[in-house]
């Protein structure tokens, strides 16, 4: 199914497999992740991540294989969704929020498709949704949070920028702002005075504004541990070139910082 362009709304072609079953739904946007997309899935089908939450996949166009249907159905993905507009992470995160609250789910919850992150901790995450938490941050940093074989350089960039600046703009201390691996109340992300399906979203940019916005708007934040493990040896699984783009999200922080990407009355 193409959907009709709408404002904010990326072109996205819809593959449901399943009906909506749960409250909550995981949002997992990938392009061209092969093995790593479905290494995860896997575990997520081995520790029963189904039974909490639909997992929907957010594409950006993979060429690779990996999003074969007879593959995402056997590891339990619910739908996939298929972005055919420009963009990048942005524009496939919009995609999924707008398709999750049409579909009416009480909460989002968003991880990157790399295999870095411990989707086995979903439950965790909608456990503070439903103790009425609107923002839910993941973090290896704090106490029981994991950080495996993270580069040297990320760790300083997070510690002493990223996650200072972040937490400047919020009014609230977040440790590990770089992570995608959070959840978002209906209601947050339904806000008029947050609306997050905007093209001012296009890469990293709504990532950094929703750990922001919530608590400025007196909705309440937290952060859980997760964690976090890099492989041992090989190339670094990111999207982030590194000169390029640590300049860009330096860039989309201090915009951030400045209240540029809060709706205009």
């Amino acid at each position: 199914m193409m959907d009709d362009k709408r404002t904010g709304v990326p072109l996205f072609v819809c593959e449901e497999y399943v009906p909506k079953t749960k409250d909550y739904v995981v949002l997992i946007p990938v392009i061209n992740e092969g093995e790593r997309i479905l290494k995860e899935l896997y575990r997520a089908y081995k520790h029963h991540i189904a039974d909490y939450a639909d997992l929907v996949i957010c594409d950006g166009g993979s060429t690779d294989g990996s999003m074969e249907k007879r593959k995402l159905k056997k590891l339990q993905v619910n739908t996939l969704l298929v972005k055919n507009d420009i963009g990048k992470q942005g524009a496939q995160l919009r995609m999924g929020i707008y398709w999750a609250l049409e579909r009416g789910y009480k909460g989002v919850i968003t991880i990157d498709g790399n295999n870095k992150d411990s989707i086995e901790d979903i439950p965790r995450f909608i456990q503070k949704l439903e103790e009425g938490y609107d923002f839910v941050q993941g973090s290896r940093f704090i106490s029981g949070g994991r950080a495996i074989n993270t580069p040297l350089i990320r760790n300083i960039a997070v510690r002493l920028i990223h996650a200072p600046i972040i937490s400047l703009t919020a009014g609230q201390h977040f440790t590990d702002t770089t992570n995608a691996y959070r959840a978002y109340s209906a209601r947050y992300l339904q806000d008029e005075r947050v609306a997050p399906l905007r093209e001012v979203f296009m890469s990293y940019e709504l990532l950094a504004y929703l750990s922001v916005r919530a608590t400025q708007l007196g909705y309440r934040a937290c952060e859980i541990p997760v964690t976090r493990a890099y492989p041992k040896k090989g190339k670094t699984p990111t999207k982030i070139h590194f000169w390029k783009g640590n300049t860009e999200l330096l860039k989309i922080l201090f915009q951030n910082l400045r209240g540029e990407y809060n709706p205009k009355s």
